[in-house]
């Protein structure tokens, strides 16, 4: 069955009410473990059908959010879909004190009870119109960016279809179109500004209620972290100021140098080589062609993973108006068990590592649902997800060639030079939002000067060239994750030191990374965040000199690369 003949009904929210209900009465009165381990299986069946409905609804309307029918039905989940949080939190209250607990845990593993203890902490009935409102903004927000007309050059595009300008070889065309992207959200600044002052006072409002100070304690809880805390992320940041920054300000001054210009502007960083940056040698039909032969290759558990894609039209890969922006994979549960892969191809280096990205996401949870029956196993925390996903990125680097031809090496050069790049930036955004919610008070105004200094401390080499909007604070405004998901962005960076790990050992022991990279993504969520890095035999971010040791072996490589001829 193909994706588009996926069946859509809309789930029928007050039944699902009764029958949650009762399985947590069934629950609480049963006499045995085993009756206990069967309503938990009958618990999750009926959570991943829920589930399975609203993610082919919001697949549908991300592909298209012009759609009346899939618009109408997003506001549905968003009013409706959080009062099942009621009946979801008794049910974890109802295993974390268990008088079979011990039992429990042993058939189905010791993470499913802390992901129950830190859900209990962010939910309570009084909050349940604060979460229907926190949805609504977030979409409000999304559908801003989704519905974007950039004026350029007397036509109209999008903010995925305006990118090939930015890359431009010609420094006017680069800058143009960078101000025309920018004038977009310019324009749209005081409503985008207004949508995220709501989502903090909301957050904050449901912090005070559940009983935090703010939002950030119920921020982690919200994200399953149980083996780390915001002190530790905060030294972790400072690792990265240390031992990345001044990489990252090399690279800048290495990339100044090759396109011969006295100063590097802010339109001029995405552009990293006089002859222009690698670009795949074909369109979307080519490149997937090209990623069925580099999956085929790389195992037979890819081969199986891409056929079951490729053949059920479970991905949608290029950039159309009316499209959200971005790129992600999610999972269709119920009796569809599919990953789905969606982003927007625009013809430029970022195709191909979005679609290694995002297939990263889906080989896990596909490879995880022949391995674990736990729907709360499915995925892991997020910076182990997004383990999966950026080291796939490294994994494919011998099937680069297929989709560059002769500019293969200026690839791997960009990419790996990319990688060390983001580092900085993730931590920003990560450090901005640590701001924001310790003073959920602070105006529009303060909240865009809070991000102009965090990226002067993380990014000191920018500049805007005048352009007052991004002098001021507003480029933070283009992050979708700063609205809809936060804390979610330091899982990058994260995820991005133990990707480097695999990249490293792939140069030396291929055989047995590409092992370690399979077992991990059986695992799923089965263990937190360190004990998953642990079992895949990889240092943890946060053990002391991992940062420095890890990314001064990709200094070592990329210095090593003569780019003056790229």
């Amino acid at each position: 069955m193909k994706f588009s003949e996926y069946a859509y009904v809309r789930p029928n929210i007050d039944e699902a009410k009764d029958k949650f209900k009762t399985l947590l009465l069934n629950f609480q009165a049963a006499t045995s473990f085993e009756e206990q381990s069967t309503i938990i299986a009958q618990f999750d069946d009926l959570r991943e059908e829920i589930d399975a409905m609203q993610n082919i609804c919001f697949i549908r309307h991300t592909i298209d959010t012009t759609d009346k029918f899939y618009e109408s039905e997003i506001d549905f989940f968003n009013n409706r879909y959080p009062e099942l949080s009621e009946y979801l939190t008794g049910y974890y209250q109802a295993l974390i004190s268990s008088k079979y607990r011990p039992e429990l845990e042993k058939v189905w593993g010791l993470q499913l009870f802390r992901i129950a203890e830190l859900y209990v902490k962010t939910f309570e009935p009084p909050i349940l119109n604060d979460l229907v409102e926190e949805n609504k903004l977030d979409t409000e927000y999304s559908k801003i960016k989704a519905q974007a007309v950039v004026k350029f050059e007397g036509k109209d595009y999008n903010l995925s279809t305006i990118e090939p300008f930015e890359l431009s070889k010609d420094r006017d065309t680069r800058r143009k179109a960078a101000e025309a992207k920018w004038k977009f959200f310019e324009a749209n600044s005081t409503e985008v500004e207004n949508i995220y002052a709501q989502l903090v006072g909301r957050r904050q409002s449901i912090a005070e209620k559940l009983g935090y100070k703010n939002y950030i304690p119920l921020g982690y809880a919200r994200m399953r972290r149980s083996d780390y805390n915001a002190e530790q992320i905060a030294a972790f940041r400072q690792e990265i100021v240390a031992e990345v920054v001044p990489l990252v300000q090399e690279l800048i001054q290495r990339q100044t140098k090759r396109l011969g210009l006295d100063k590097m502007k802010y339109y001029d960083e995405p552009f990293r080589f006089p002859s222009g940056n690698a670009r795949p040698q074909g369109d979307a039909a080519f490149m997937e062609a090209q990623a069925k032969r580099m999956y085929q290759e790389l195992s037979k558990e890819t081969a199986a993973f891409f056929n079951f894609m490729t053949e059920r039209e479970l991905m949608d890969l290029v950039a159309k108006n009316g499209k959200e922006t971005g790129g992600y994979c999610t999972f269709i549960g119920g009796k569809y068990r599919s990953p789905f892969i969606f982003s927007n191809f625009n013809g430029t280096s970022h195709d191909v590592t979005v679609l290694t990205h995002e297939a990263g996401h889906a080989f896990q949870c596909y490879e995880t649902s022949h391995h674990t029956e736990l729907y709360d196993y499915l995925w892991p925390t997020y910076e182990a997800c997004e383990i999966h996903s950026m080291a796939m990125e490294f994994l494919t680097h011998p099937w680069m060639n297929l989709f560059f031809g002769k500019d293969t090496q200026k690839f791997f050069f960009e990419h790996l030079g990319g990688a060390i790049r983001f580092l900085p930036y993730g931590c920003a955004v990560d450090e901005f939002q640590h701001i924001v919610y310790e003073n959920p008070h602070f105006t529009n105004a303060q909240r865009n000067a809070a991000w102009r200094e965090v990226e002067r401390k993380y990014m000191p080499h920018r500049d805007y060239d005048g352009n007052q909007f991004l002098e001021q604070g507003g480029f933070w405004q283009k992050q979708s994750h700063i609205f809809g998901s936060p804390f979610y962005y330091i899982d990058y960076v994260l995820a991005q030191i133990c990707a480097f790990q695999f990249w490293q050992r792939c140069q030396t022991d291929r055989a047995s990374a590409w092992a370690d990279y399979l077992k991990l993504c059986q695992m799923g969520g089965t263990h937190n965040f360190t004990e998953l890095v642990k079992l895949s035999n990889l240092k943890s971010p946060f053990e002391k000199g991992c940062v420095k040791e890890v990314v001064s072996q990709v200094a070592d490589f990329l210095r090593n690369i003569d780019d003056s001829n790229f």
